[in-house]
């Protein structure tokens, strides 16, 4: 559903499908629009409802849709390509690539359906704004060897795109039809009609409007993910030098919000709502910006505790330096997507809060220094994320990582620590984002985002580790360095002379000259010490140089 509705659901039962069996006797039907189910919901509904002798149904027509007279009709001239000086791998690149991967599969597959709506952007290197935060459009893809439709609402396409897509008088097997987005069934029908043929298809996110008319069974190839999203997962060079880039600009505003935030709480005029607005503000300042990349959590003290929260005007709190503050923002910018999690306390955080921080900091290093096998999974390493949380009995209740695309979604799946996520590569962009949140109190959460890289290692070829791309400091005060190790340490104190060489060039060209003041202040070389107030470079220069003096005298 879009932000137009709400979903109310009786508080008396635990799901949807269980409001369902409280609503249908026992043998009745349950209609469904199979265009909203993928495949993958349309099984787990299946067999919960089942197994109460009721029946789910599909519907394609759907009934709402015949009654809603007046439903704003989808905003014409938002599709845009990617200009070249982001793009390395033109479409047509793209789509024989992706031929290539059909041609070769040991199943025959005589053509590839795409559901999702990033496989059909990422392929022909276009981009919407049908979806909020998402520069997607509506769409699928119909791919064989010698043909390539389109599904979409064709009046949105202008003549440079036409052109741009060879959709003008071309016949050839790089030229695209062009369809009606409403006529997807019919087409993919009568390609199935045909003898001899066998659609490939992702199973994650293919609907089920598609997949209930490909028959029979032999006419039909499934994966997981389509060739498509395992290819688009690993970025090539220009993607990982652009999406680098992006990062760079983002921390720029990052570091705008909290070198405010640090003058502005104290005054107590700020809210959970201006912190939000500001972040925004300065995104939209930095080149190529596109907006931000999802709803800003901007939350303080007990709101901080629900790991999801985003303000209103209801729930939002005066920012005060007796709380912990949690900031999660992303931007969209034409080079790149970014996500990043920040949680700074300015006043004086208790013991509590201090060794939840940096027990959560300690799951996000211990991961971002790991060096691991190529073909290892997320999955198999998640738990360095928790490790220094679970010593203590802490914990958190989501998932510790999600890919991130160019210029796409925030959450880009199937890349990341889950179950469901395929093995790293080089290449690959993920964010890791160990967290705590202490109910009605506080909450914490350090989200960078990294990119997988090969690993130098004494005896092994083929291991991987990764790089952190994000460029904001943590911070200090809440830091105890009496609980990290020294490799946890020499980390920290690594990642931060990165910070202030690519951050500080940055903001030089930028001309912000108390933006980098105050980030190499918050970038100062940690000590091994008992104590989170470790002595920094600038203090040590200092001693250095009074030392010498007093020598020389």
């Amino acid at each position: 559903m879009d932000c137009n509705w709400d979903l109310e659901i009786d508080v008396s039962v635990r799901s949807v499908a269980e409001w369902l069996i409280s609503e249908v006797p026992p043998g009745g039907y349950i209609g469904f629009d199979p265009f909203l189910f993928s495949l993958k919901t349309q099984g787990d509904y299946s067999v919960f409802l089942e197994s109460t002798n009721r029946s789910l149904m599909s519907v394609p027509v759907n009934l709402v849709d015949q009654v809603w007279t007046d439903r704003p009709p989808i905003p014409p001239g938002n599709l845009t390509r990617l200009p070249d000086r982001v793009i390395k791998r033109s479409w047509e690149m793209k789509v024989e690539h992706i031929r290539n991967q059909i041609r070769e599969n040991p199943y025959e597959p005589t053509a590839l359906l795409l559901s999702a709506l990033d496989e059909t952007a990422w392929l022909f290197n276009l981009r919407g704004n049908d979806i909020p935060y998402n520069p997607f459009f509506y769409s699928y893809t119909l791919l064989t060897m010698d043909e390539i439709w389109l599904f979409l609402h064709t009046e949105r396409v202008t003549e440079e795109l036409k052109v741009y897509l060879n959709a003008a008088s071309c016949s050839g097997p790089l030229c695209v039809q062009l369809k009606s987005y409403d006529s997807v069934r019919e087409h993919l029908q009568t390609y199935v009609d045909q003898p001899g043929v066998k659609v490939w298809i992702g199973t994650e996110y293919t609907n089920y409007a598609l997949y209930e008319i490909i028959t029979p069974e032999e006419k039909l190839m499934t994966s997981t993910y389509s060739p498509v999203l395992t290819t688009k997962a690993v970025k090539d060079e220009t993607e990982q030098r652009i999406l680098r880039d992006a990062h760079v600009r983002d921390a720029v505003a990052v570091v705008q919000l909290l070198m405010w935030l640090e003058k502005a709480v104290p005054e107590g005029k700020e809210t959970e709502l201006t912190a939000a607005a500001y972040v925004n503000k300065c995104r939209s300042k930095q080149k190529d910006s596109r907006g931000p990349s999802f709803e800003t959590i901007s939350a303080s003290g007990p709101n901080a505790a629900l790991a999801h929260y985003s303000p209103s005007e209801e729930t939002s709190r005066r920012l005060t330096v007796d709380e912990m503050y949690l900031v999660d923002s992303g931007g969209q910018y034409l080079d790149g997507t970014t996500d990043i999690t920040r949680t700074v306390h300015w006043g004086t955080p208790t013991a509590m809060q201090k060794e939840a921080f940096t027990r959560v900091l300690m799951g996000n290093i211990e991961i971002s220094r790991t060096i691991f096998p190529s073909g290892t999974r997320g999955v198999n390493m998640e738990m360095l994320g928790r490790r220094a949380l679970w010593e203590v009995g802490l914990n958190y209740g989501h998932g510790t990582g999600h890919g991130v695309g160019n210029f796409f979604g925030v959450h880009e799946w199937p890349v990341g620590f889950q179950s469901n996520n395929i093995p790293f590569r080089i290449g690959m962009f993920t964010s890791i984002e160990p967290g705590y949140y202490k109910e009605n109190d506080f909450g914490i959460r350090i989200e960078d985002v990294v990119v997988i890289k090969p690993a130098k290692t004494k005896y092994g070829h083929n291991y991987l580790t990764f790089e952190t791309v994000s460029l904001v400091p943590y911070d200090r005060k809440l830091i105890d360095t009496s609980l990290l190790s020294s490799e946890q340490l020499q980390w920290l104190n690594n990642y931060y002379e990165t910070i202030r060489k690519l951050l500080g060039a940055e903001l030089d060209n930028q001309g912000l000259h108390e933006e980098k003041k105050w980030m190499l202040k918050h970038t100062e070389a940690f000590m091994e010490s008992g104590s989170s107030a470790s002595v920094c470079s600038s203090s040590l220069t200092l001693i250095a140089l009074a030392v010498t003096l007093h020598n020389i005298i």
